[in-house]
């Protein structure tokens, strides 16, 4: 015979078994009991859930880790590219991510999509290639603000990957080989003119002290020993030149007006003064 009794008991064991529920450390359960939410999500541990006049919903409350697909984007100086990026986030408040959002991974994903493009579709190529911790910052700002009605904290965004079309890859390589070769030029040339400098500031050392000169001759020839060379070199003053230039002009200058290196006059001719063709001399004879 069924012992009905015993019958009963074992159903009820076996419902209190089916309630218990079990949540970890990193989950909560936002609980339905006839399709009213109650006021705390209950866990972590051991719980109880009396279906079906509870209905419980797990929420993780880990960081989750969603990654943004490539969007085409164009900047603010017309140029398309292809940025993709990855968002950092948590869910803060159960009850809100449950009930104020269908789909609270979609919908994040989704806004994370549409913000990734208006934002960086407002600056321009050089600044989102240079200033990426900048634009992470206004990503994540931009996305809290829109996830905190949904209990949803965005911790991190970080642009991963930027592509950029074949030819704006050839432009921006000549424009960095062209700085490059103006940054040469100029240290080229604020080398040139320290050395001017120091030679202007070496060469009135060597004008107050006639003996620096000298000493710096010496040093130059020693440097030119060193290497077993058989040239040597004499420094000529300047000074000599000149002397030697002016006596060459001057020797110049007395020859050419017809007197003789000891200063007297050339002797006149003994034939007397010739007659100078077509004067009144010659036509009335020799005076």
């Amino acid at each position: 015979m069924i012992d009905i009794p015993m019958i009963a008991i074992l159903i009820v064991i076996l419902y209190l078994l089916s309630a218990i529920k079990i949540l970890a450390e990193y989950e909560r359960g936002v609980i339905f009991r006839l399709g009213r939410v109650l006021e705390k999500p209950k866990g972590p541990g051991l719980i109880f859930v009396f279906a079906p006049i509870d209905r419980m919903v797990r929420v993780s409350l880990r960081v989750e880790t969603m990654d943004v697909p490539p969007q085409d984007i164009i900047t603010r100086d017309n140029v398309t590219v292809k940025v993709n990026a990855v968002v950092y986030f948590r869910v803060i408040d159960p009850q809100k991510a449950i009930l104020e959002v269908q789909n609270y991974l979609y919908a994040t994903s989704q806004l994370a999509q549409t913000t990734l493009r208006s934002v960086l579709g407002e600056v321009e190529l050089d600044e989102l290639l240079s200033q990426r911790e900048k634009l992470n910052l206004r990503l994540q700002s931009v996305l809290d603000k829109h996830t905190d009605p949904w209990g949803v904290k965005v911790t991190l965004v970080e642009v991963k990957n930027v592509d950029l079309p074949e030819s704006m890859i050839r432009a921006i390589a000549r424009q960095a080989e062209a700085e490059r070769e103006r940054r040469a030029k100029i240290i080229h040339a604020e080398g040139e003119y320290t050395a001017a400098e120091k030679l202007t500031m070496a060469a009135e050392v060597m004008q107050r002290e006639p003996a620096a000169l000298q000493l710096r001759y010496l040093q130059t020839v020693l440097e030119i020993g060193a290497e077993k060379n058989t040239t040597i070199i004499f420094p000529l003053p300047l000074d000599i030149l000149v002397s030697l230039k002016s006596a060459l002009e001057s020797m110049a200058k007395t020859g050419g007006g017809g007197k003789r290196p000891g200063g007297s006059a050339p002797e006149e001719s003994e034939a007397g003064p010739k007659e100078i063709p077509g004067s009144d001399e010659s036509k009335g004879g020799a005076v």
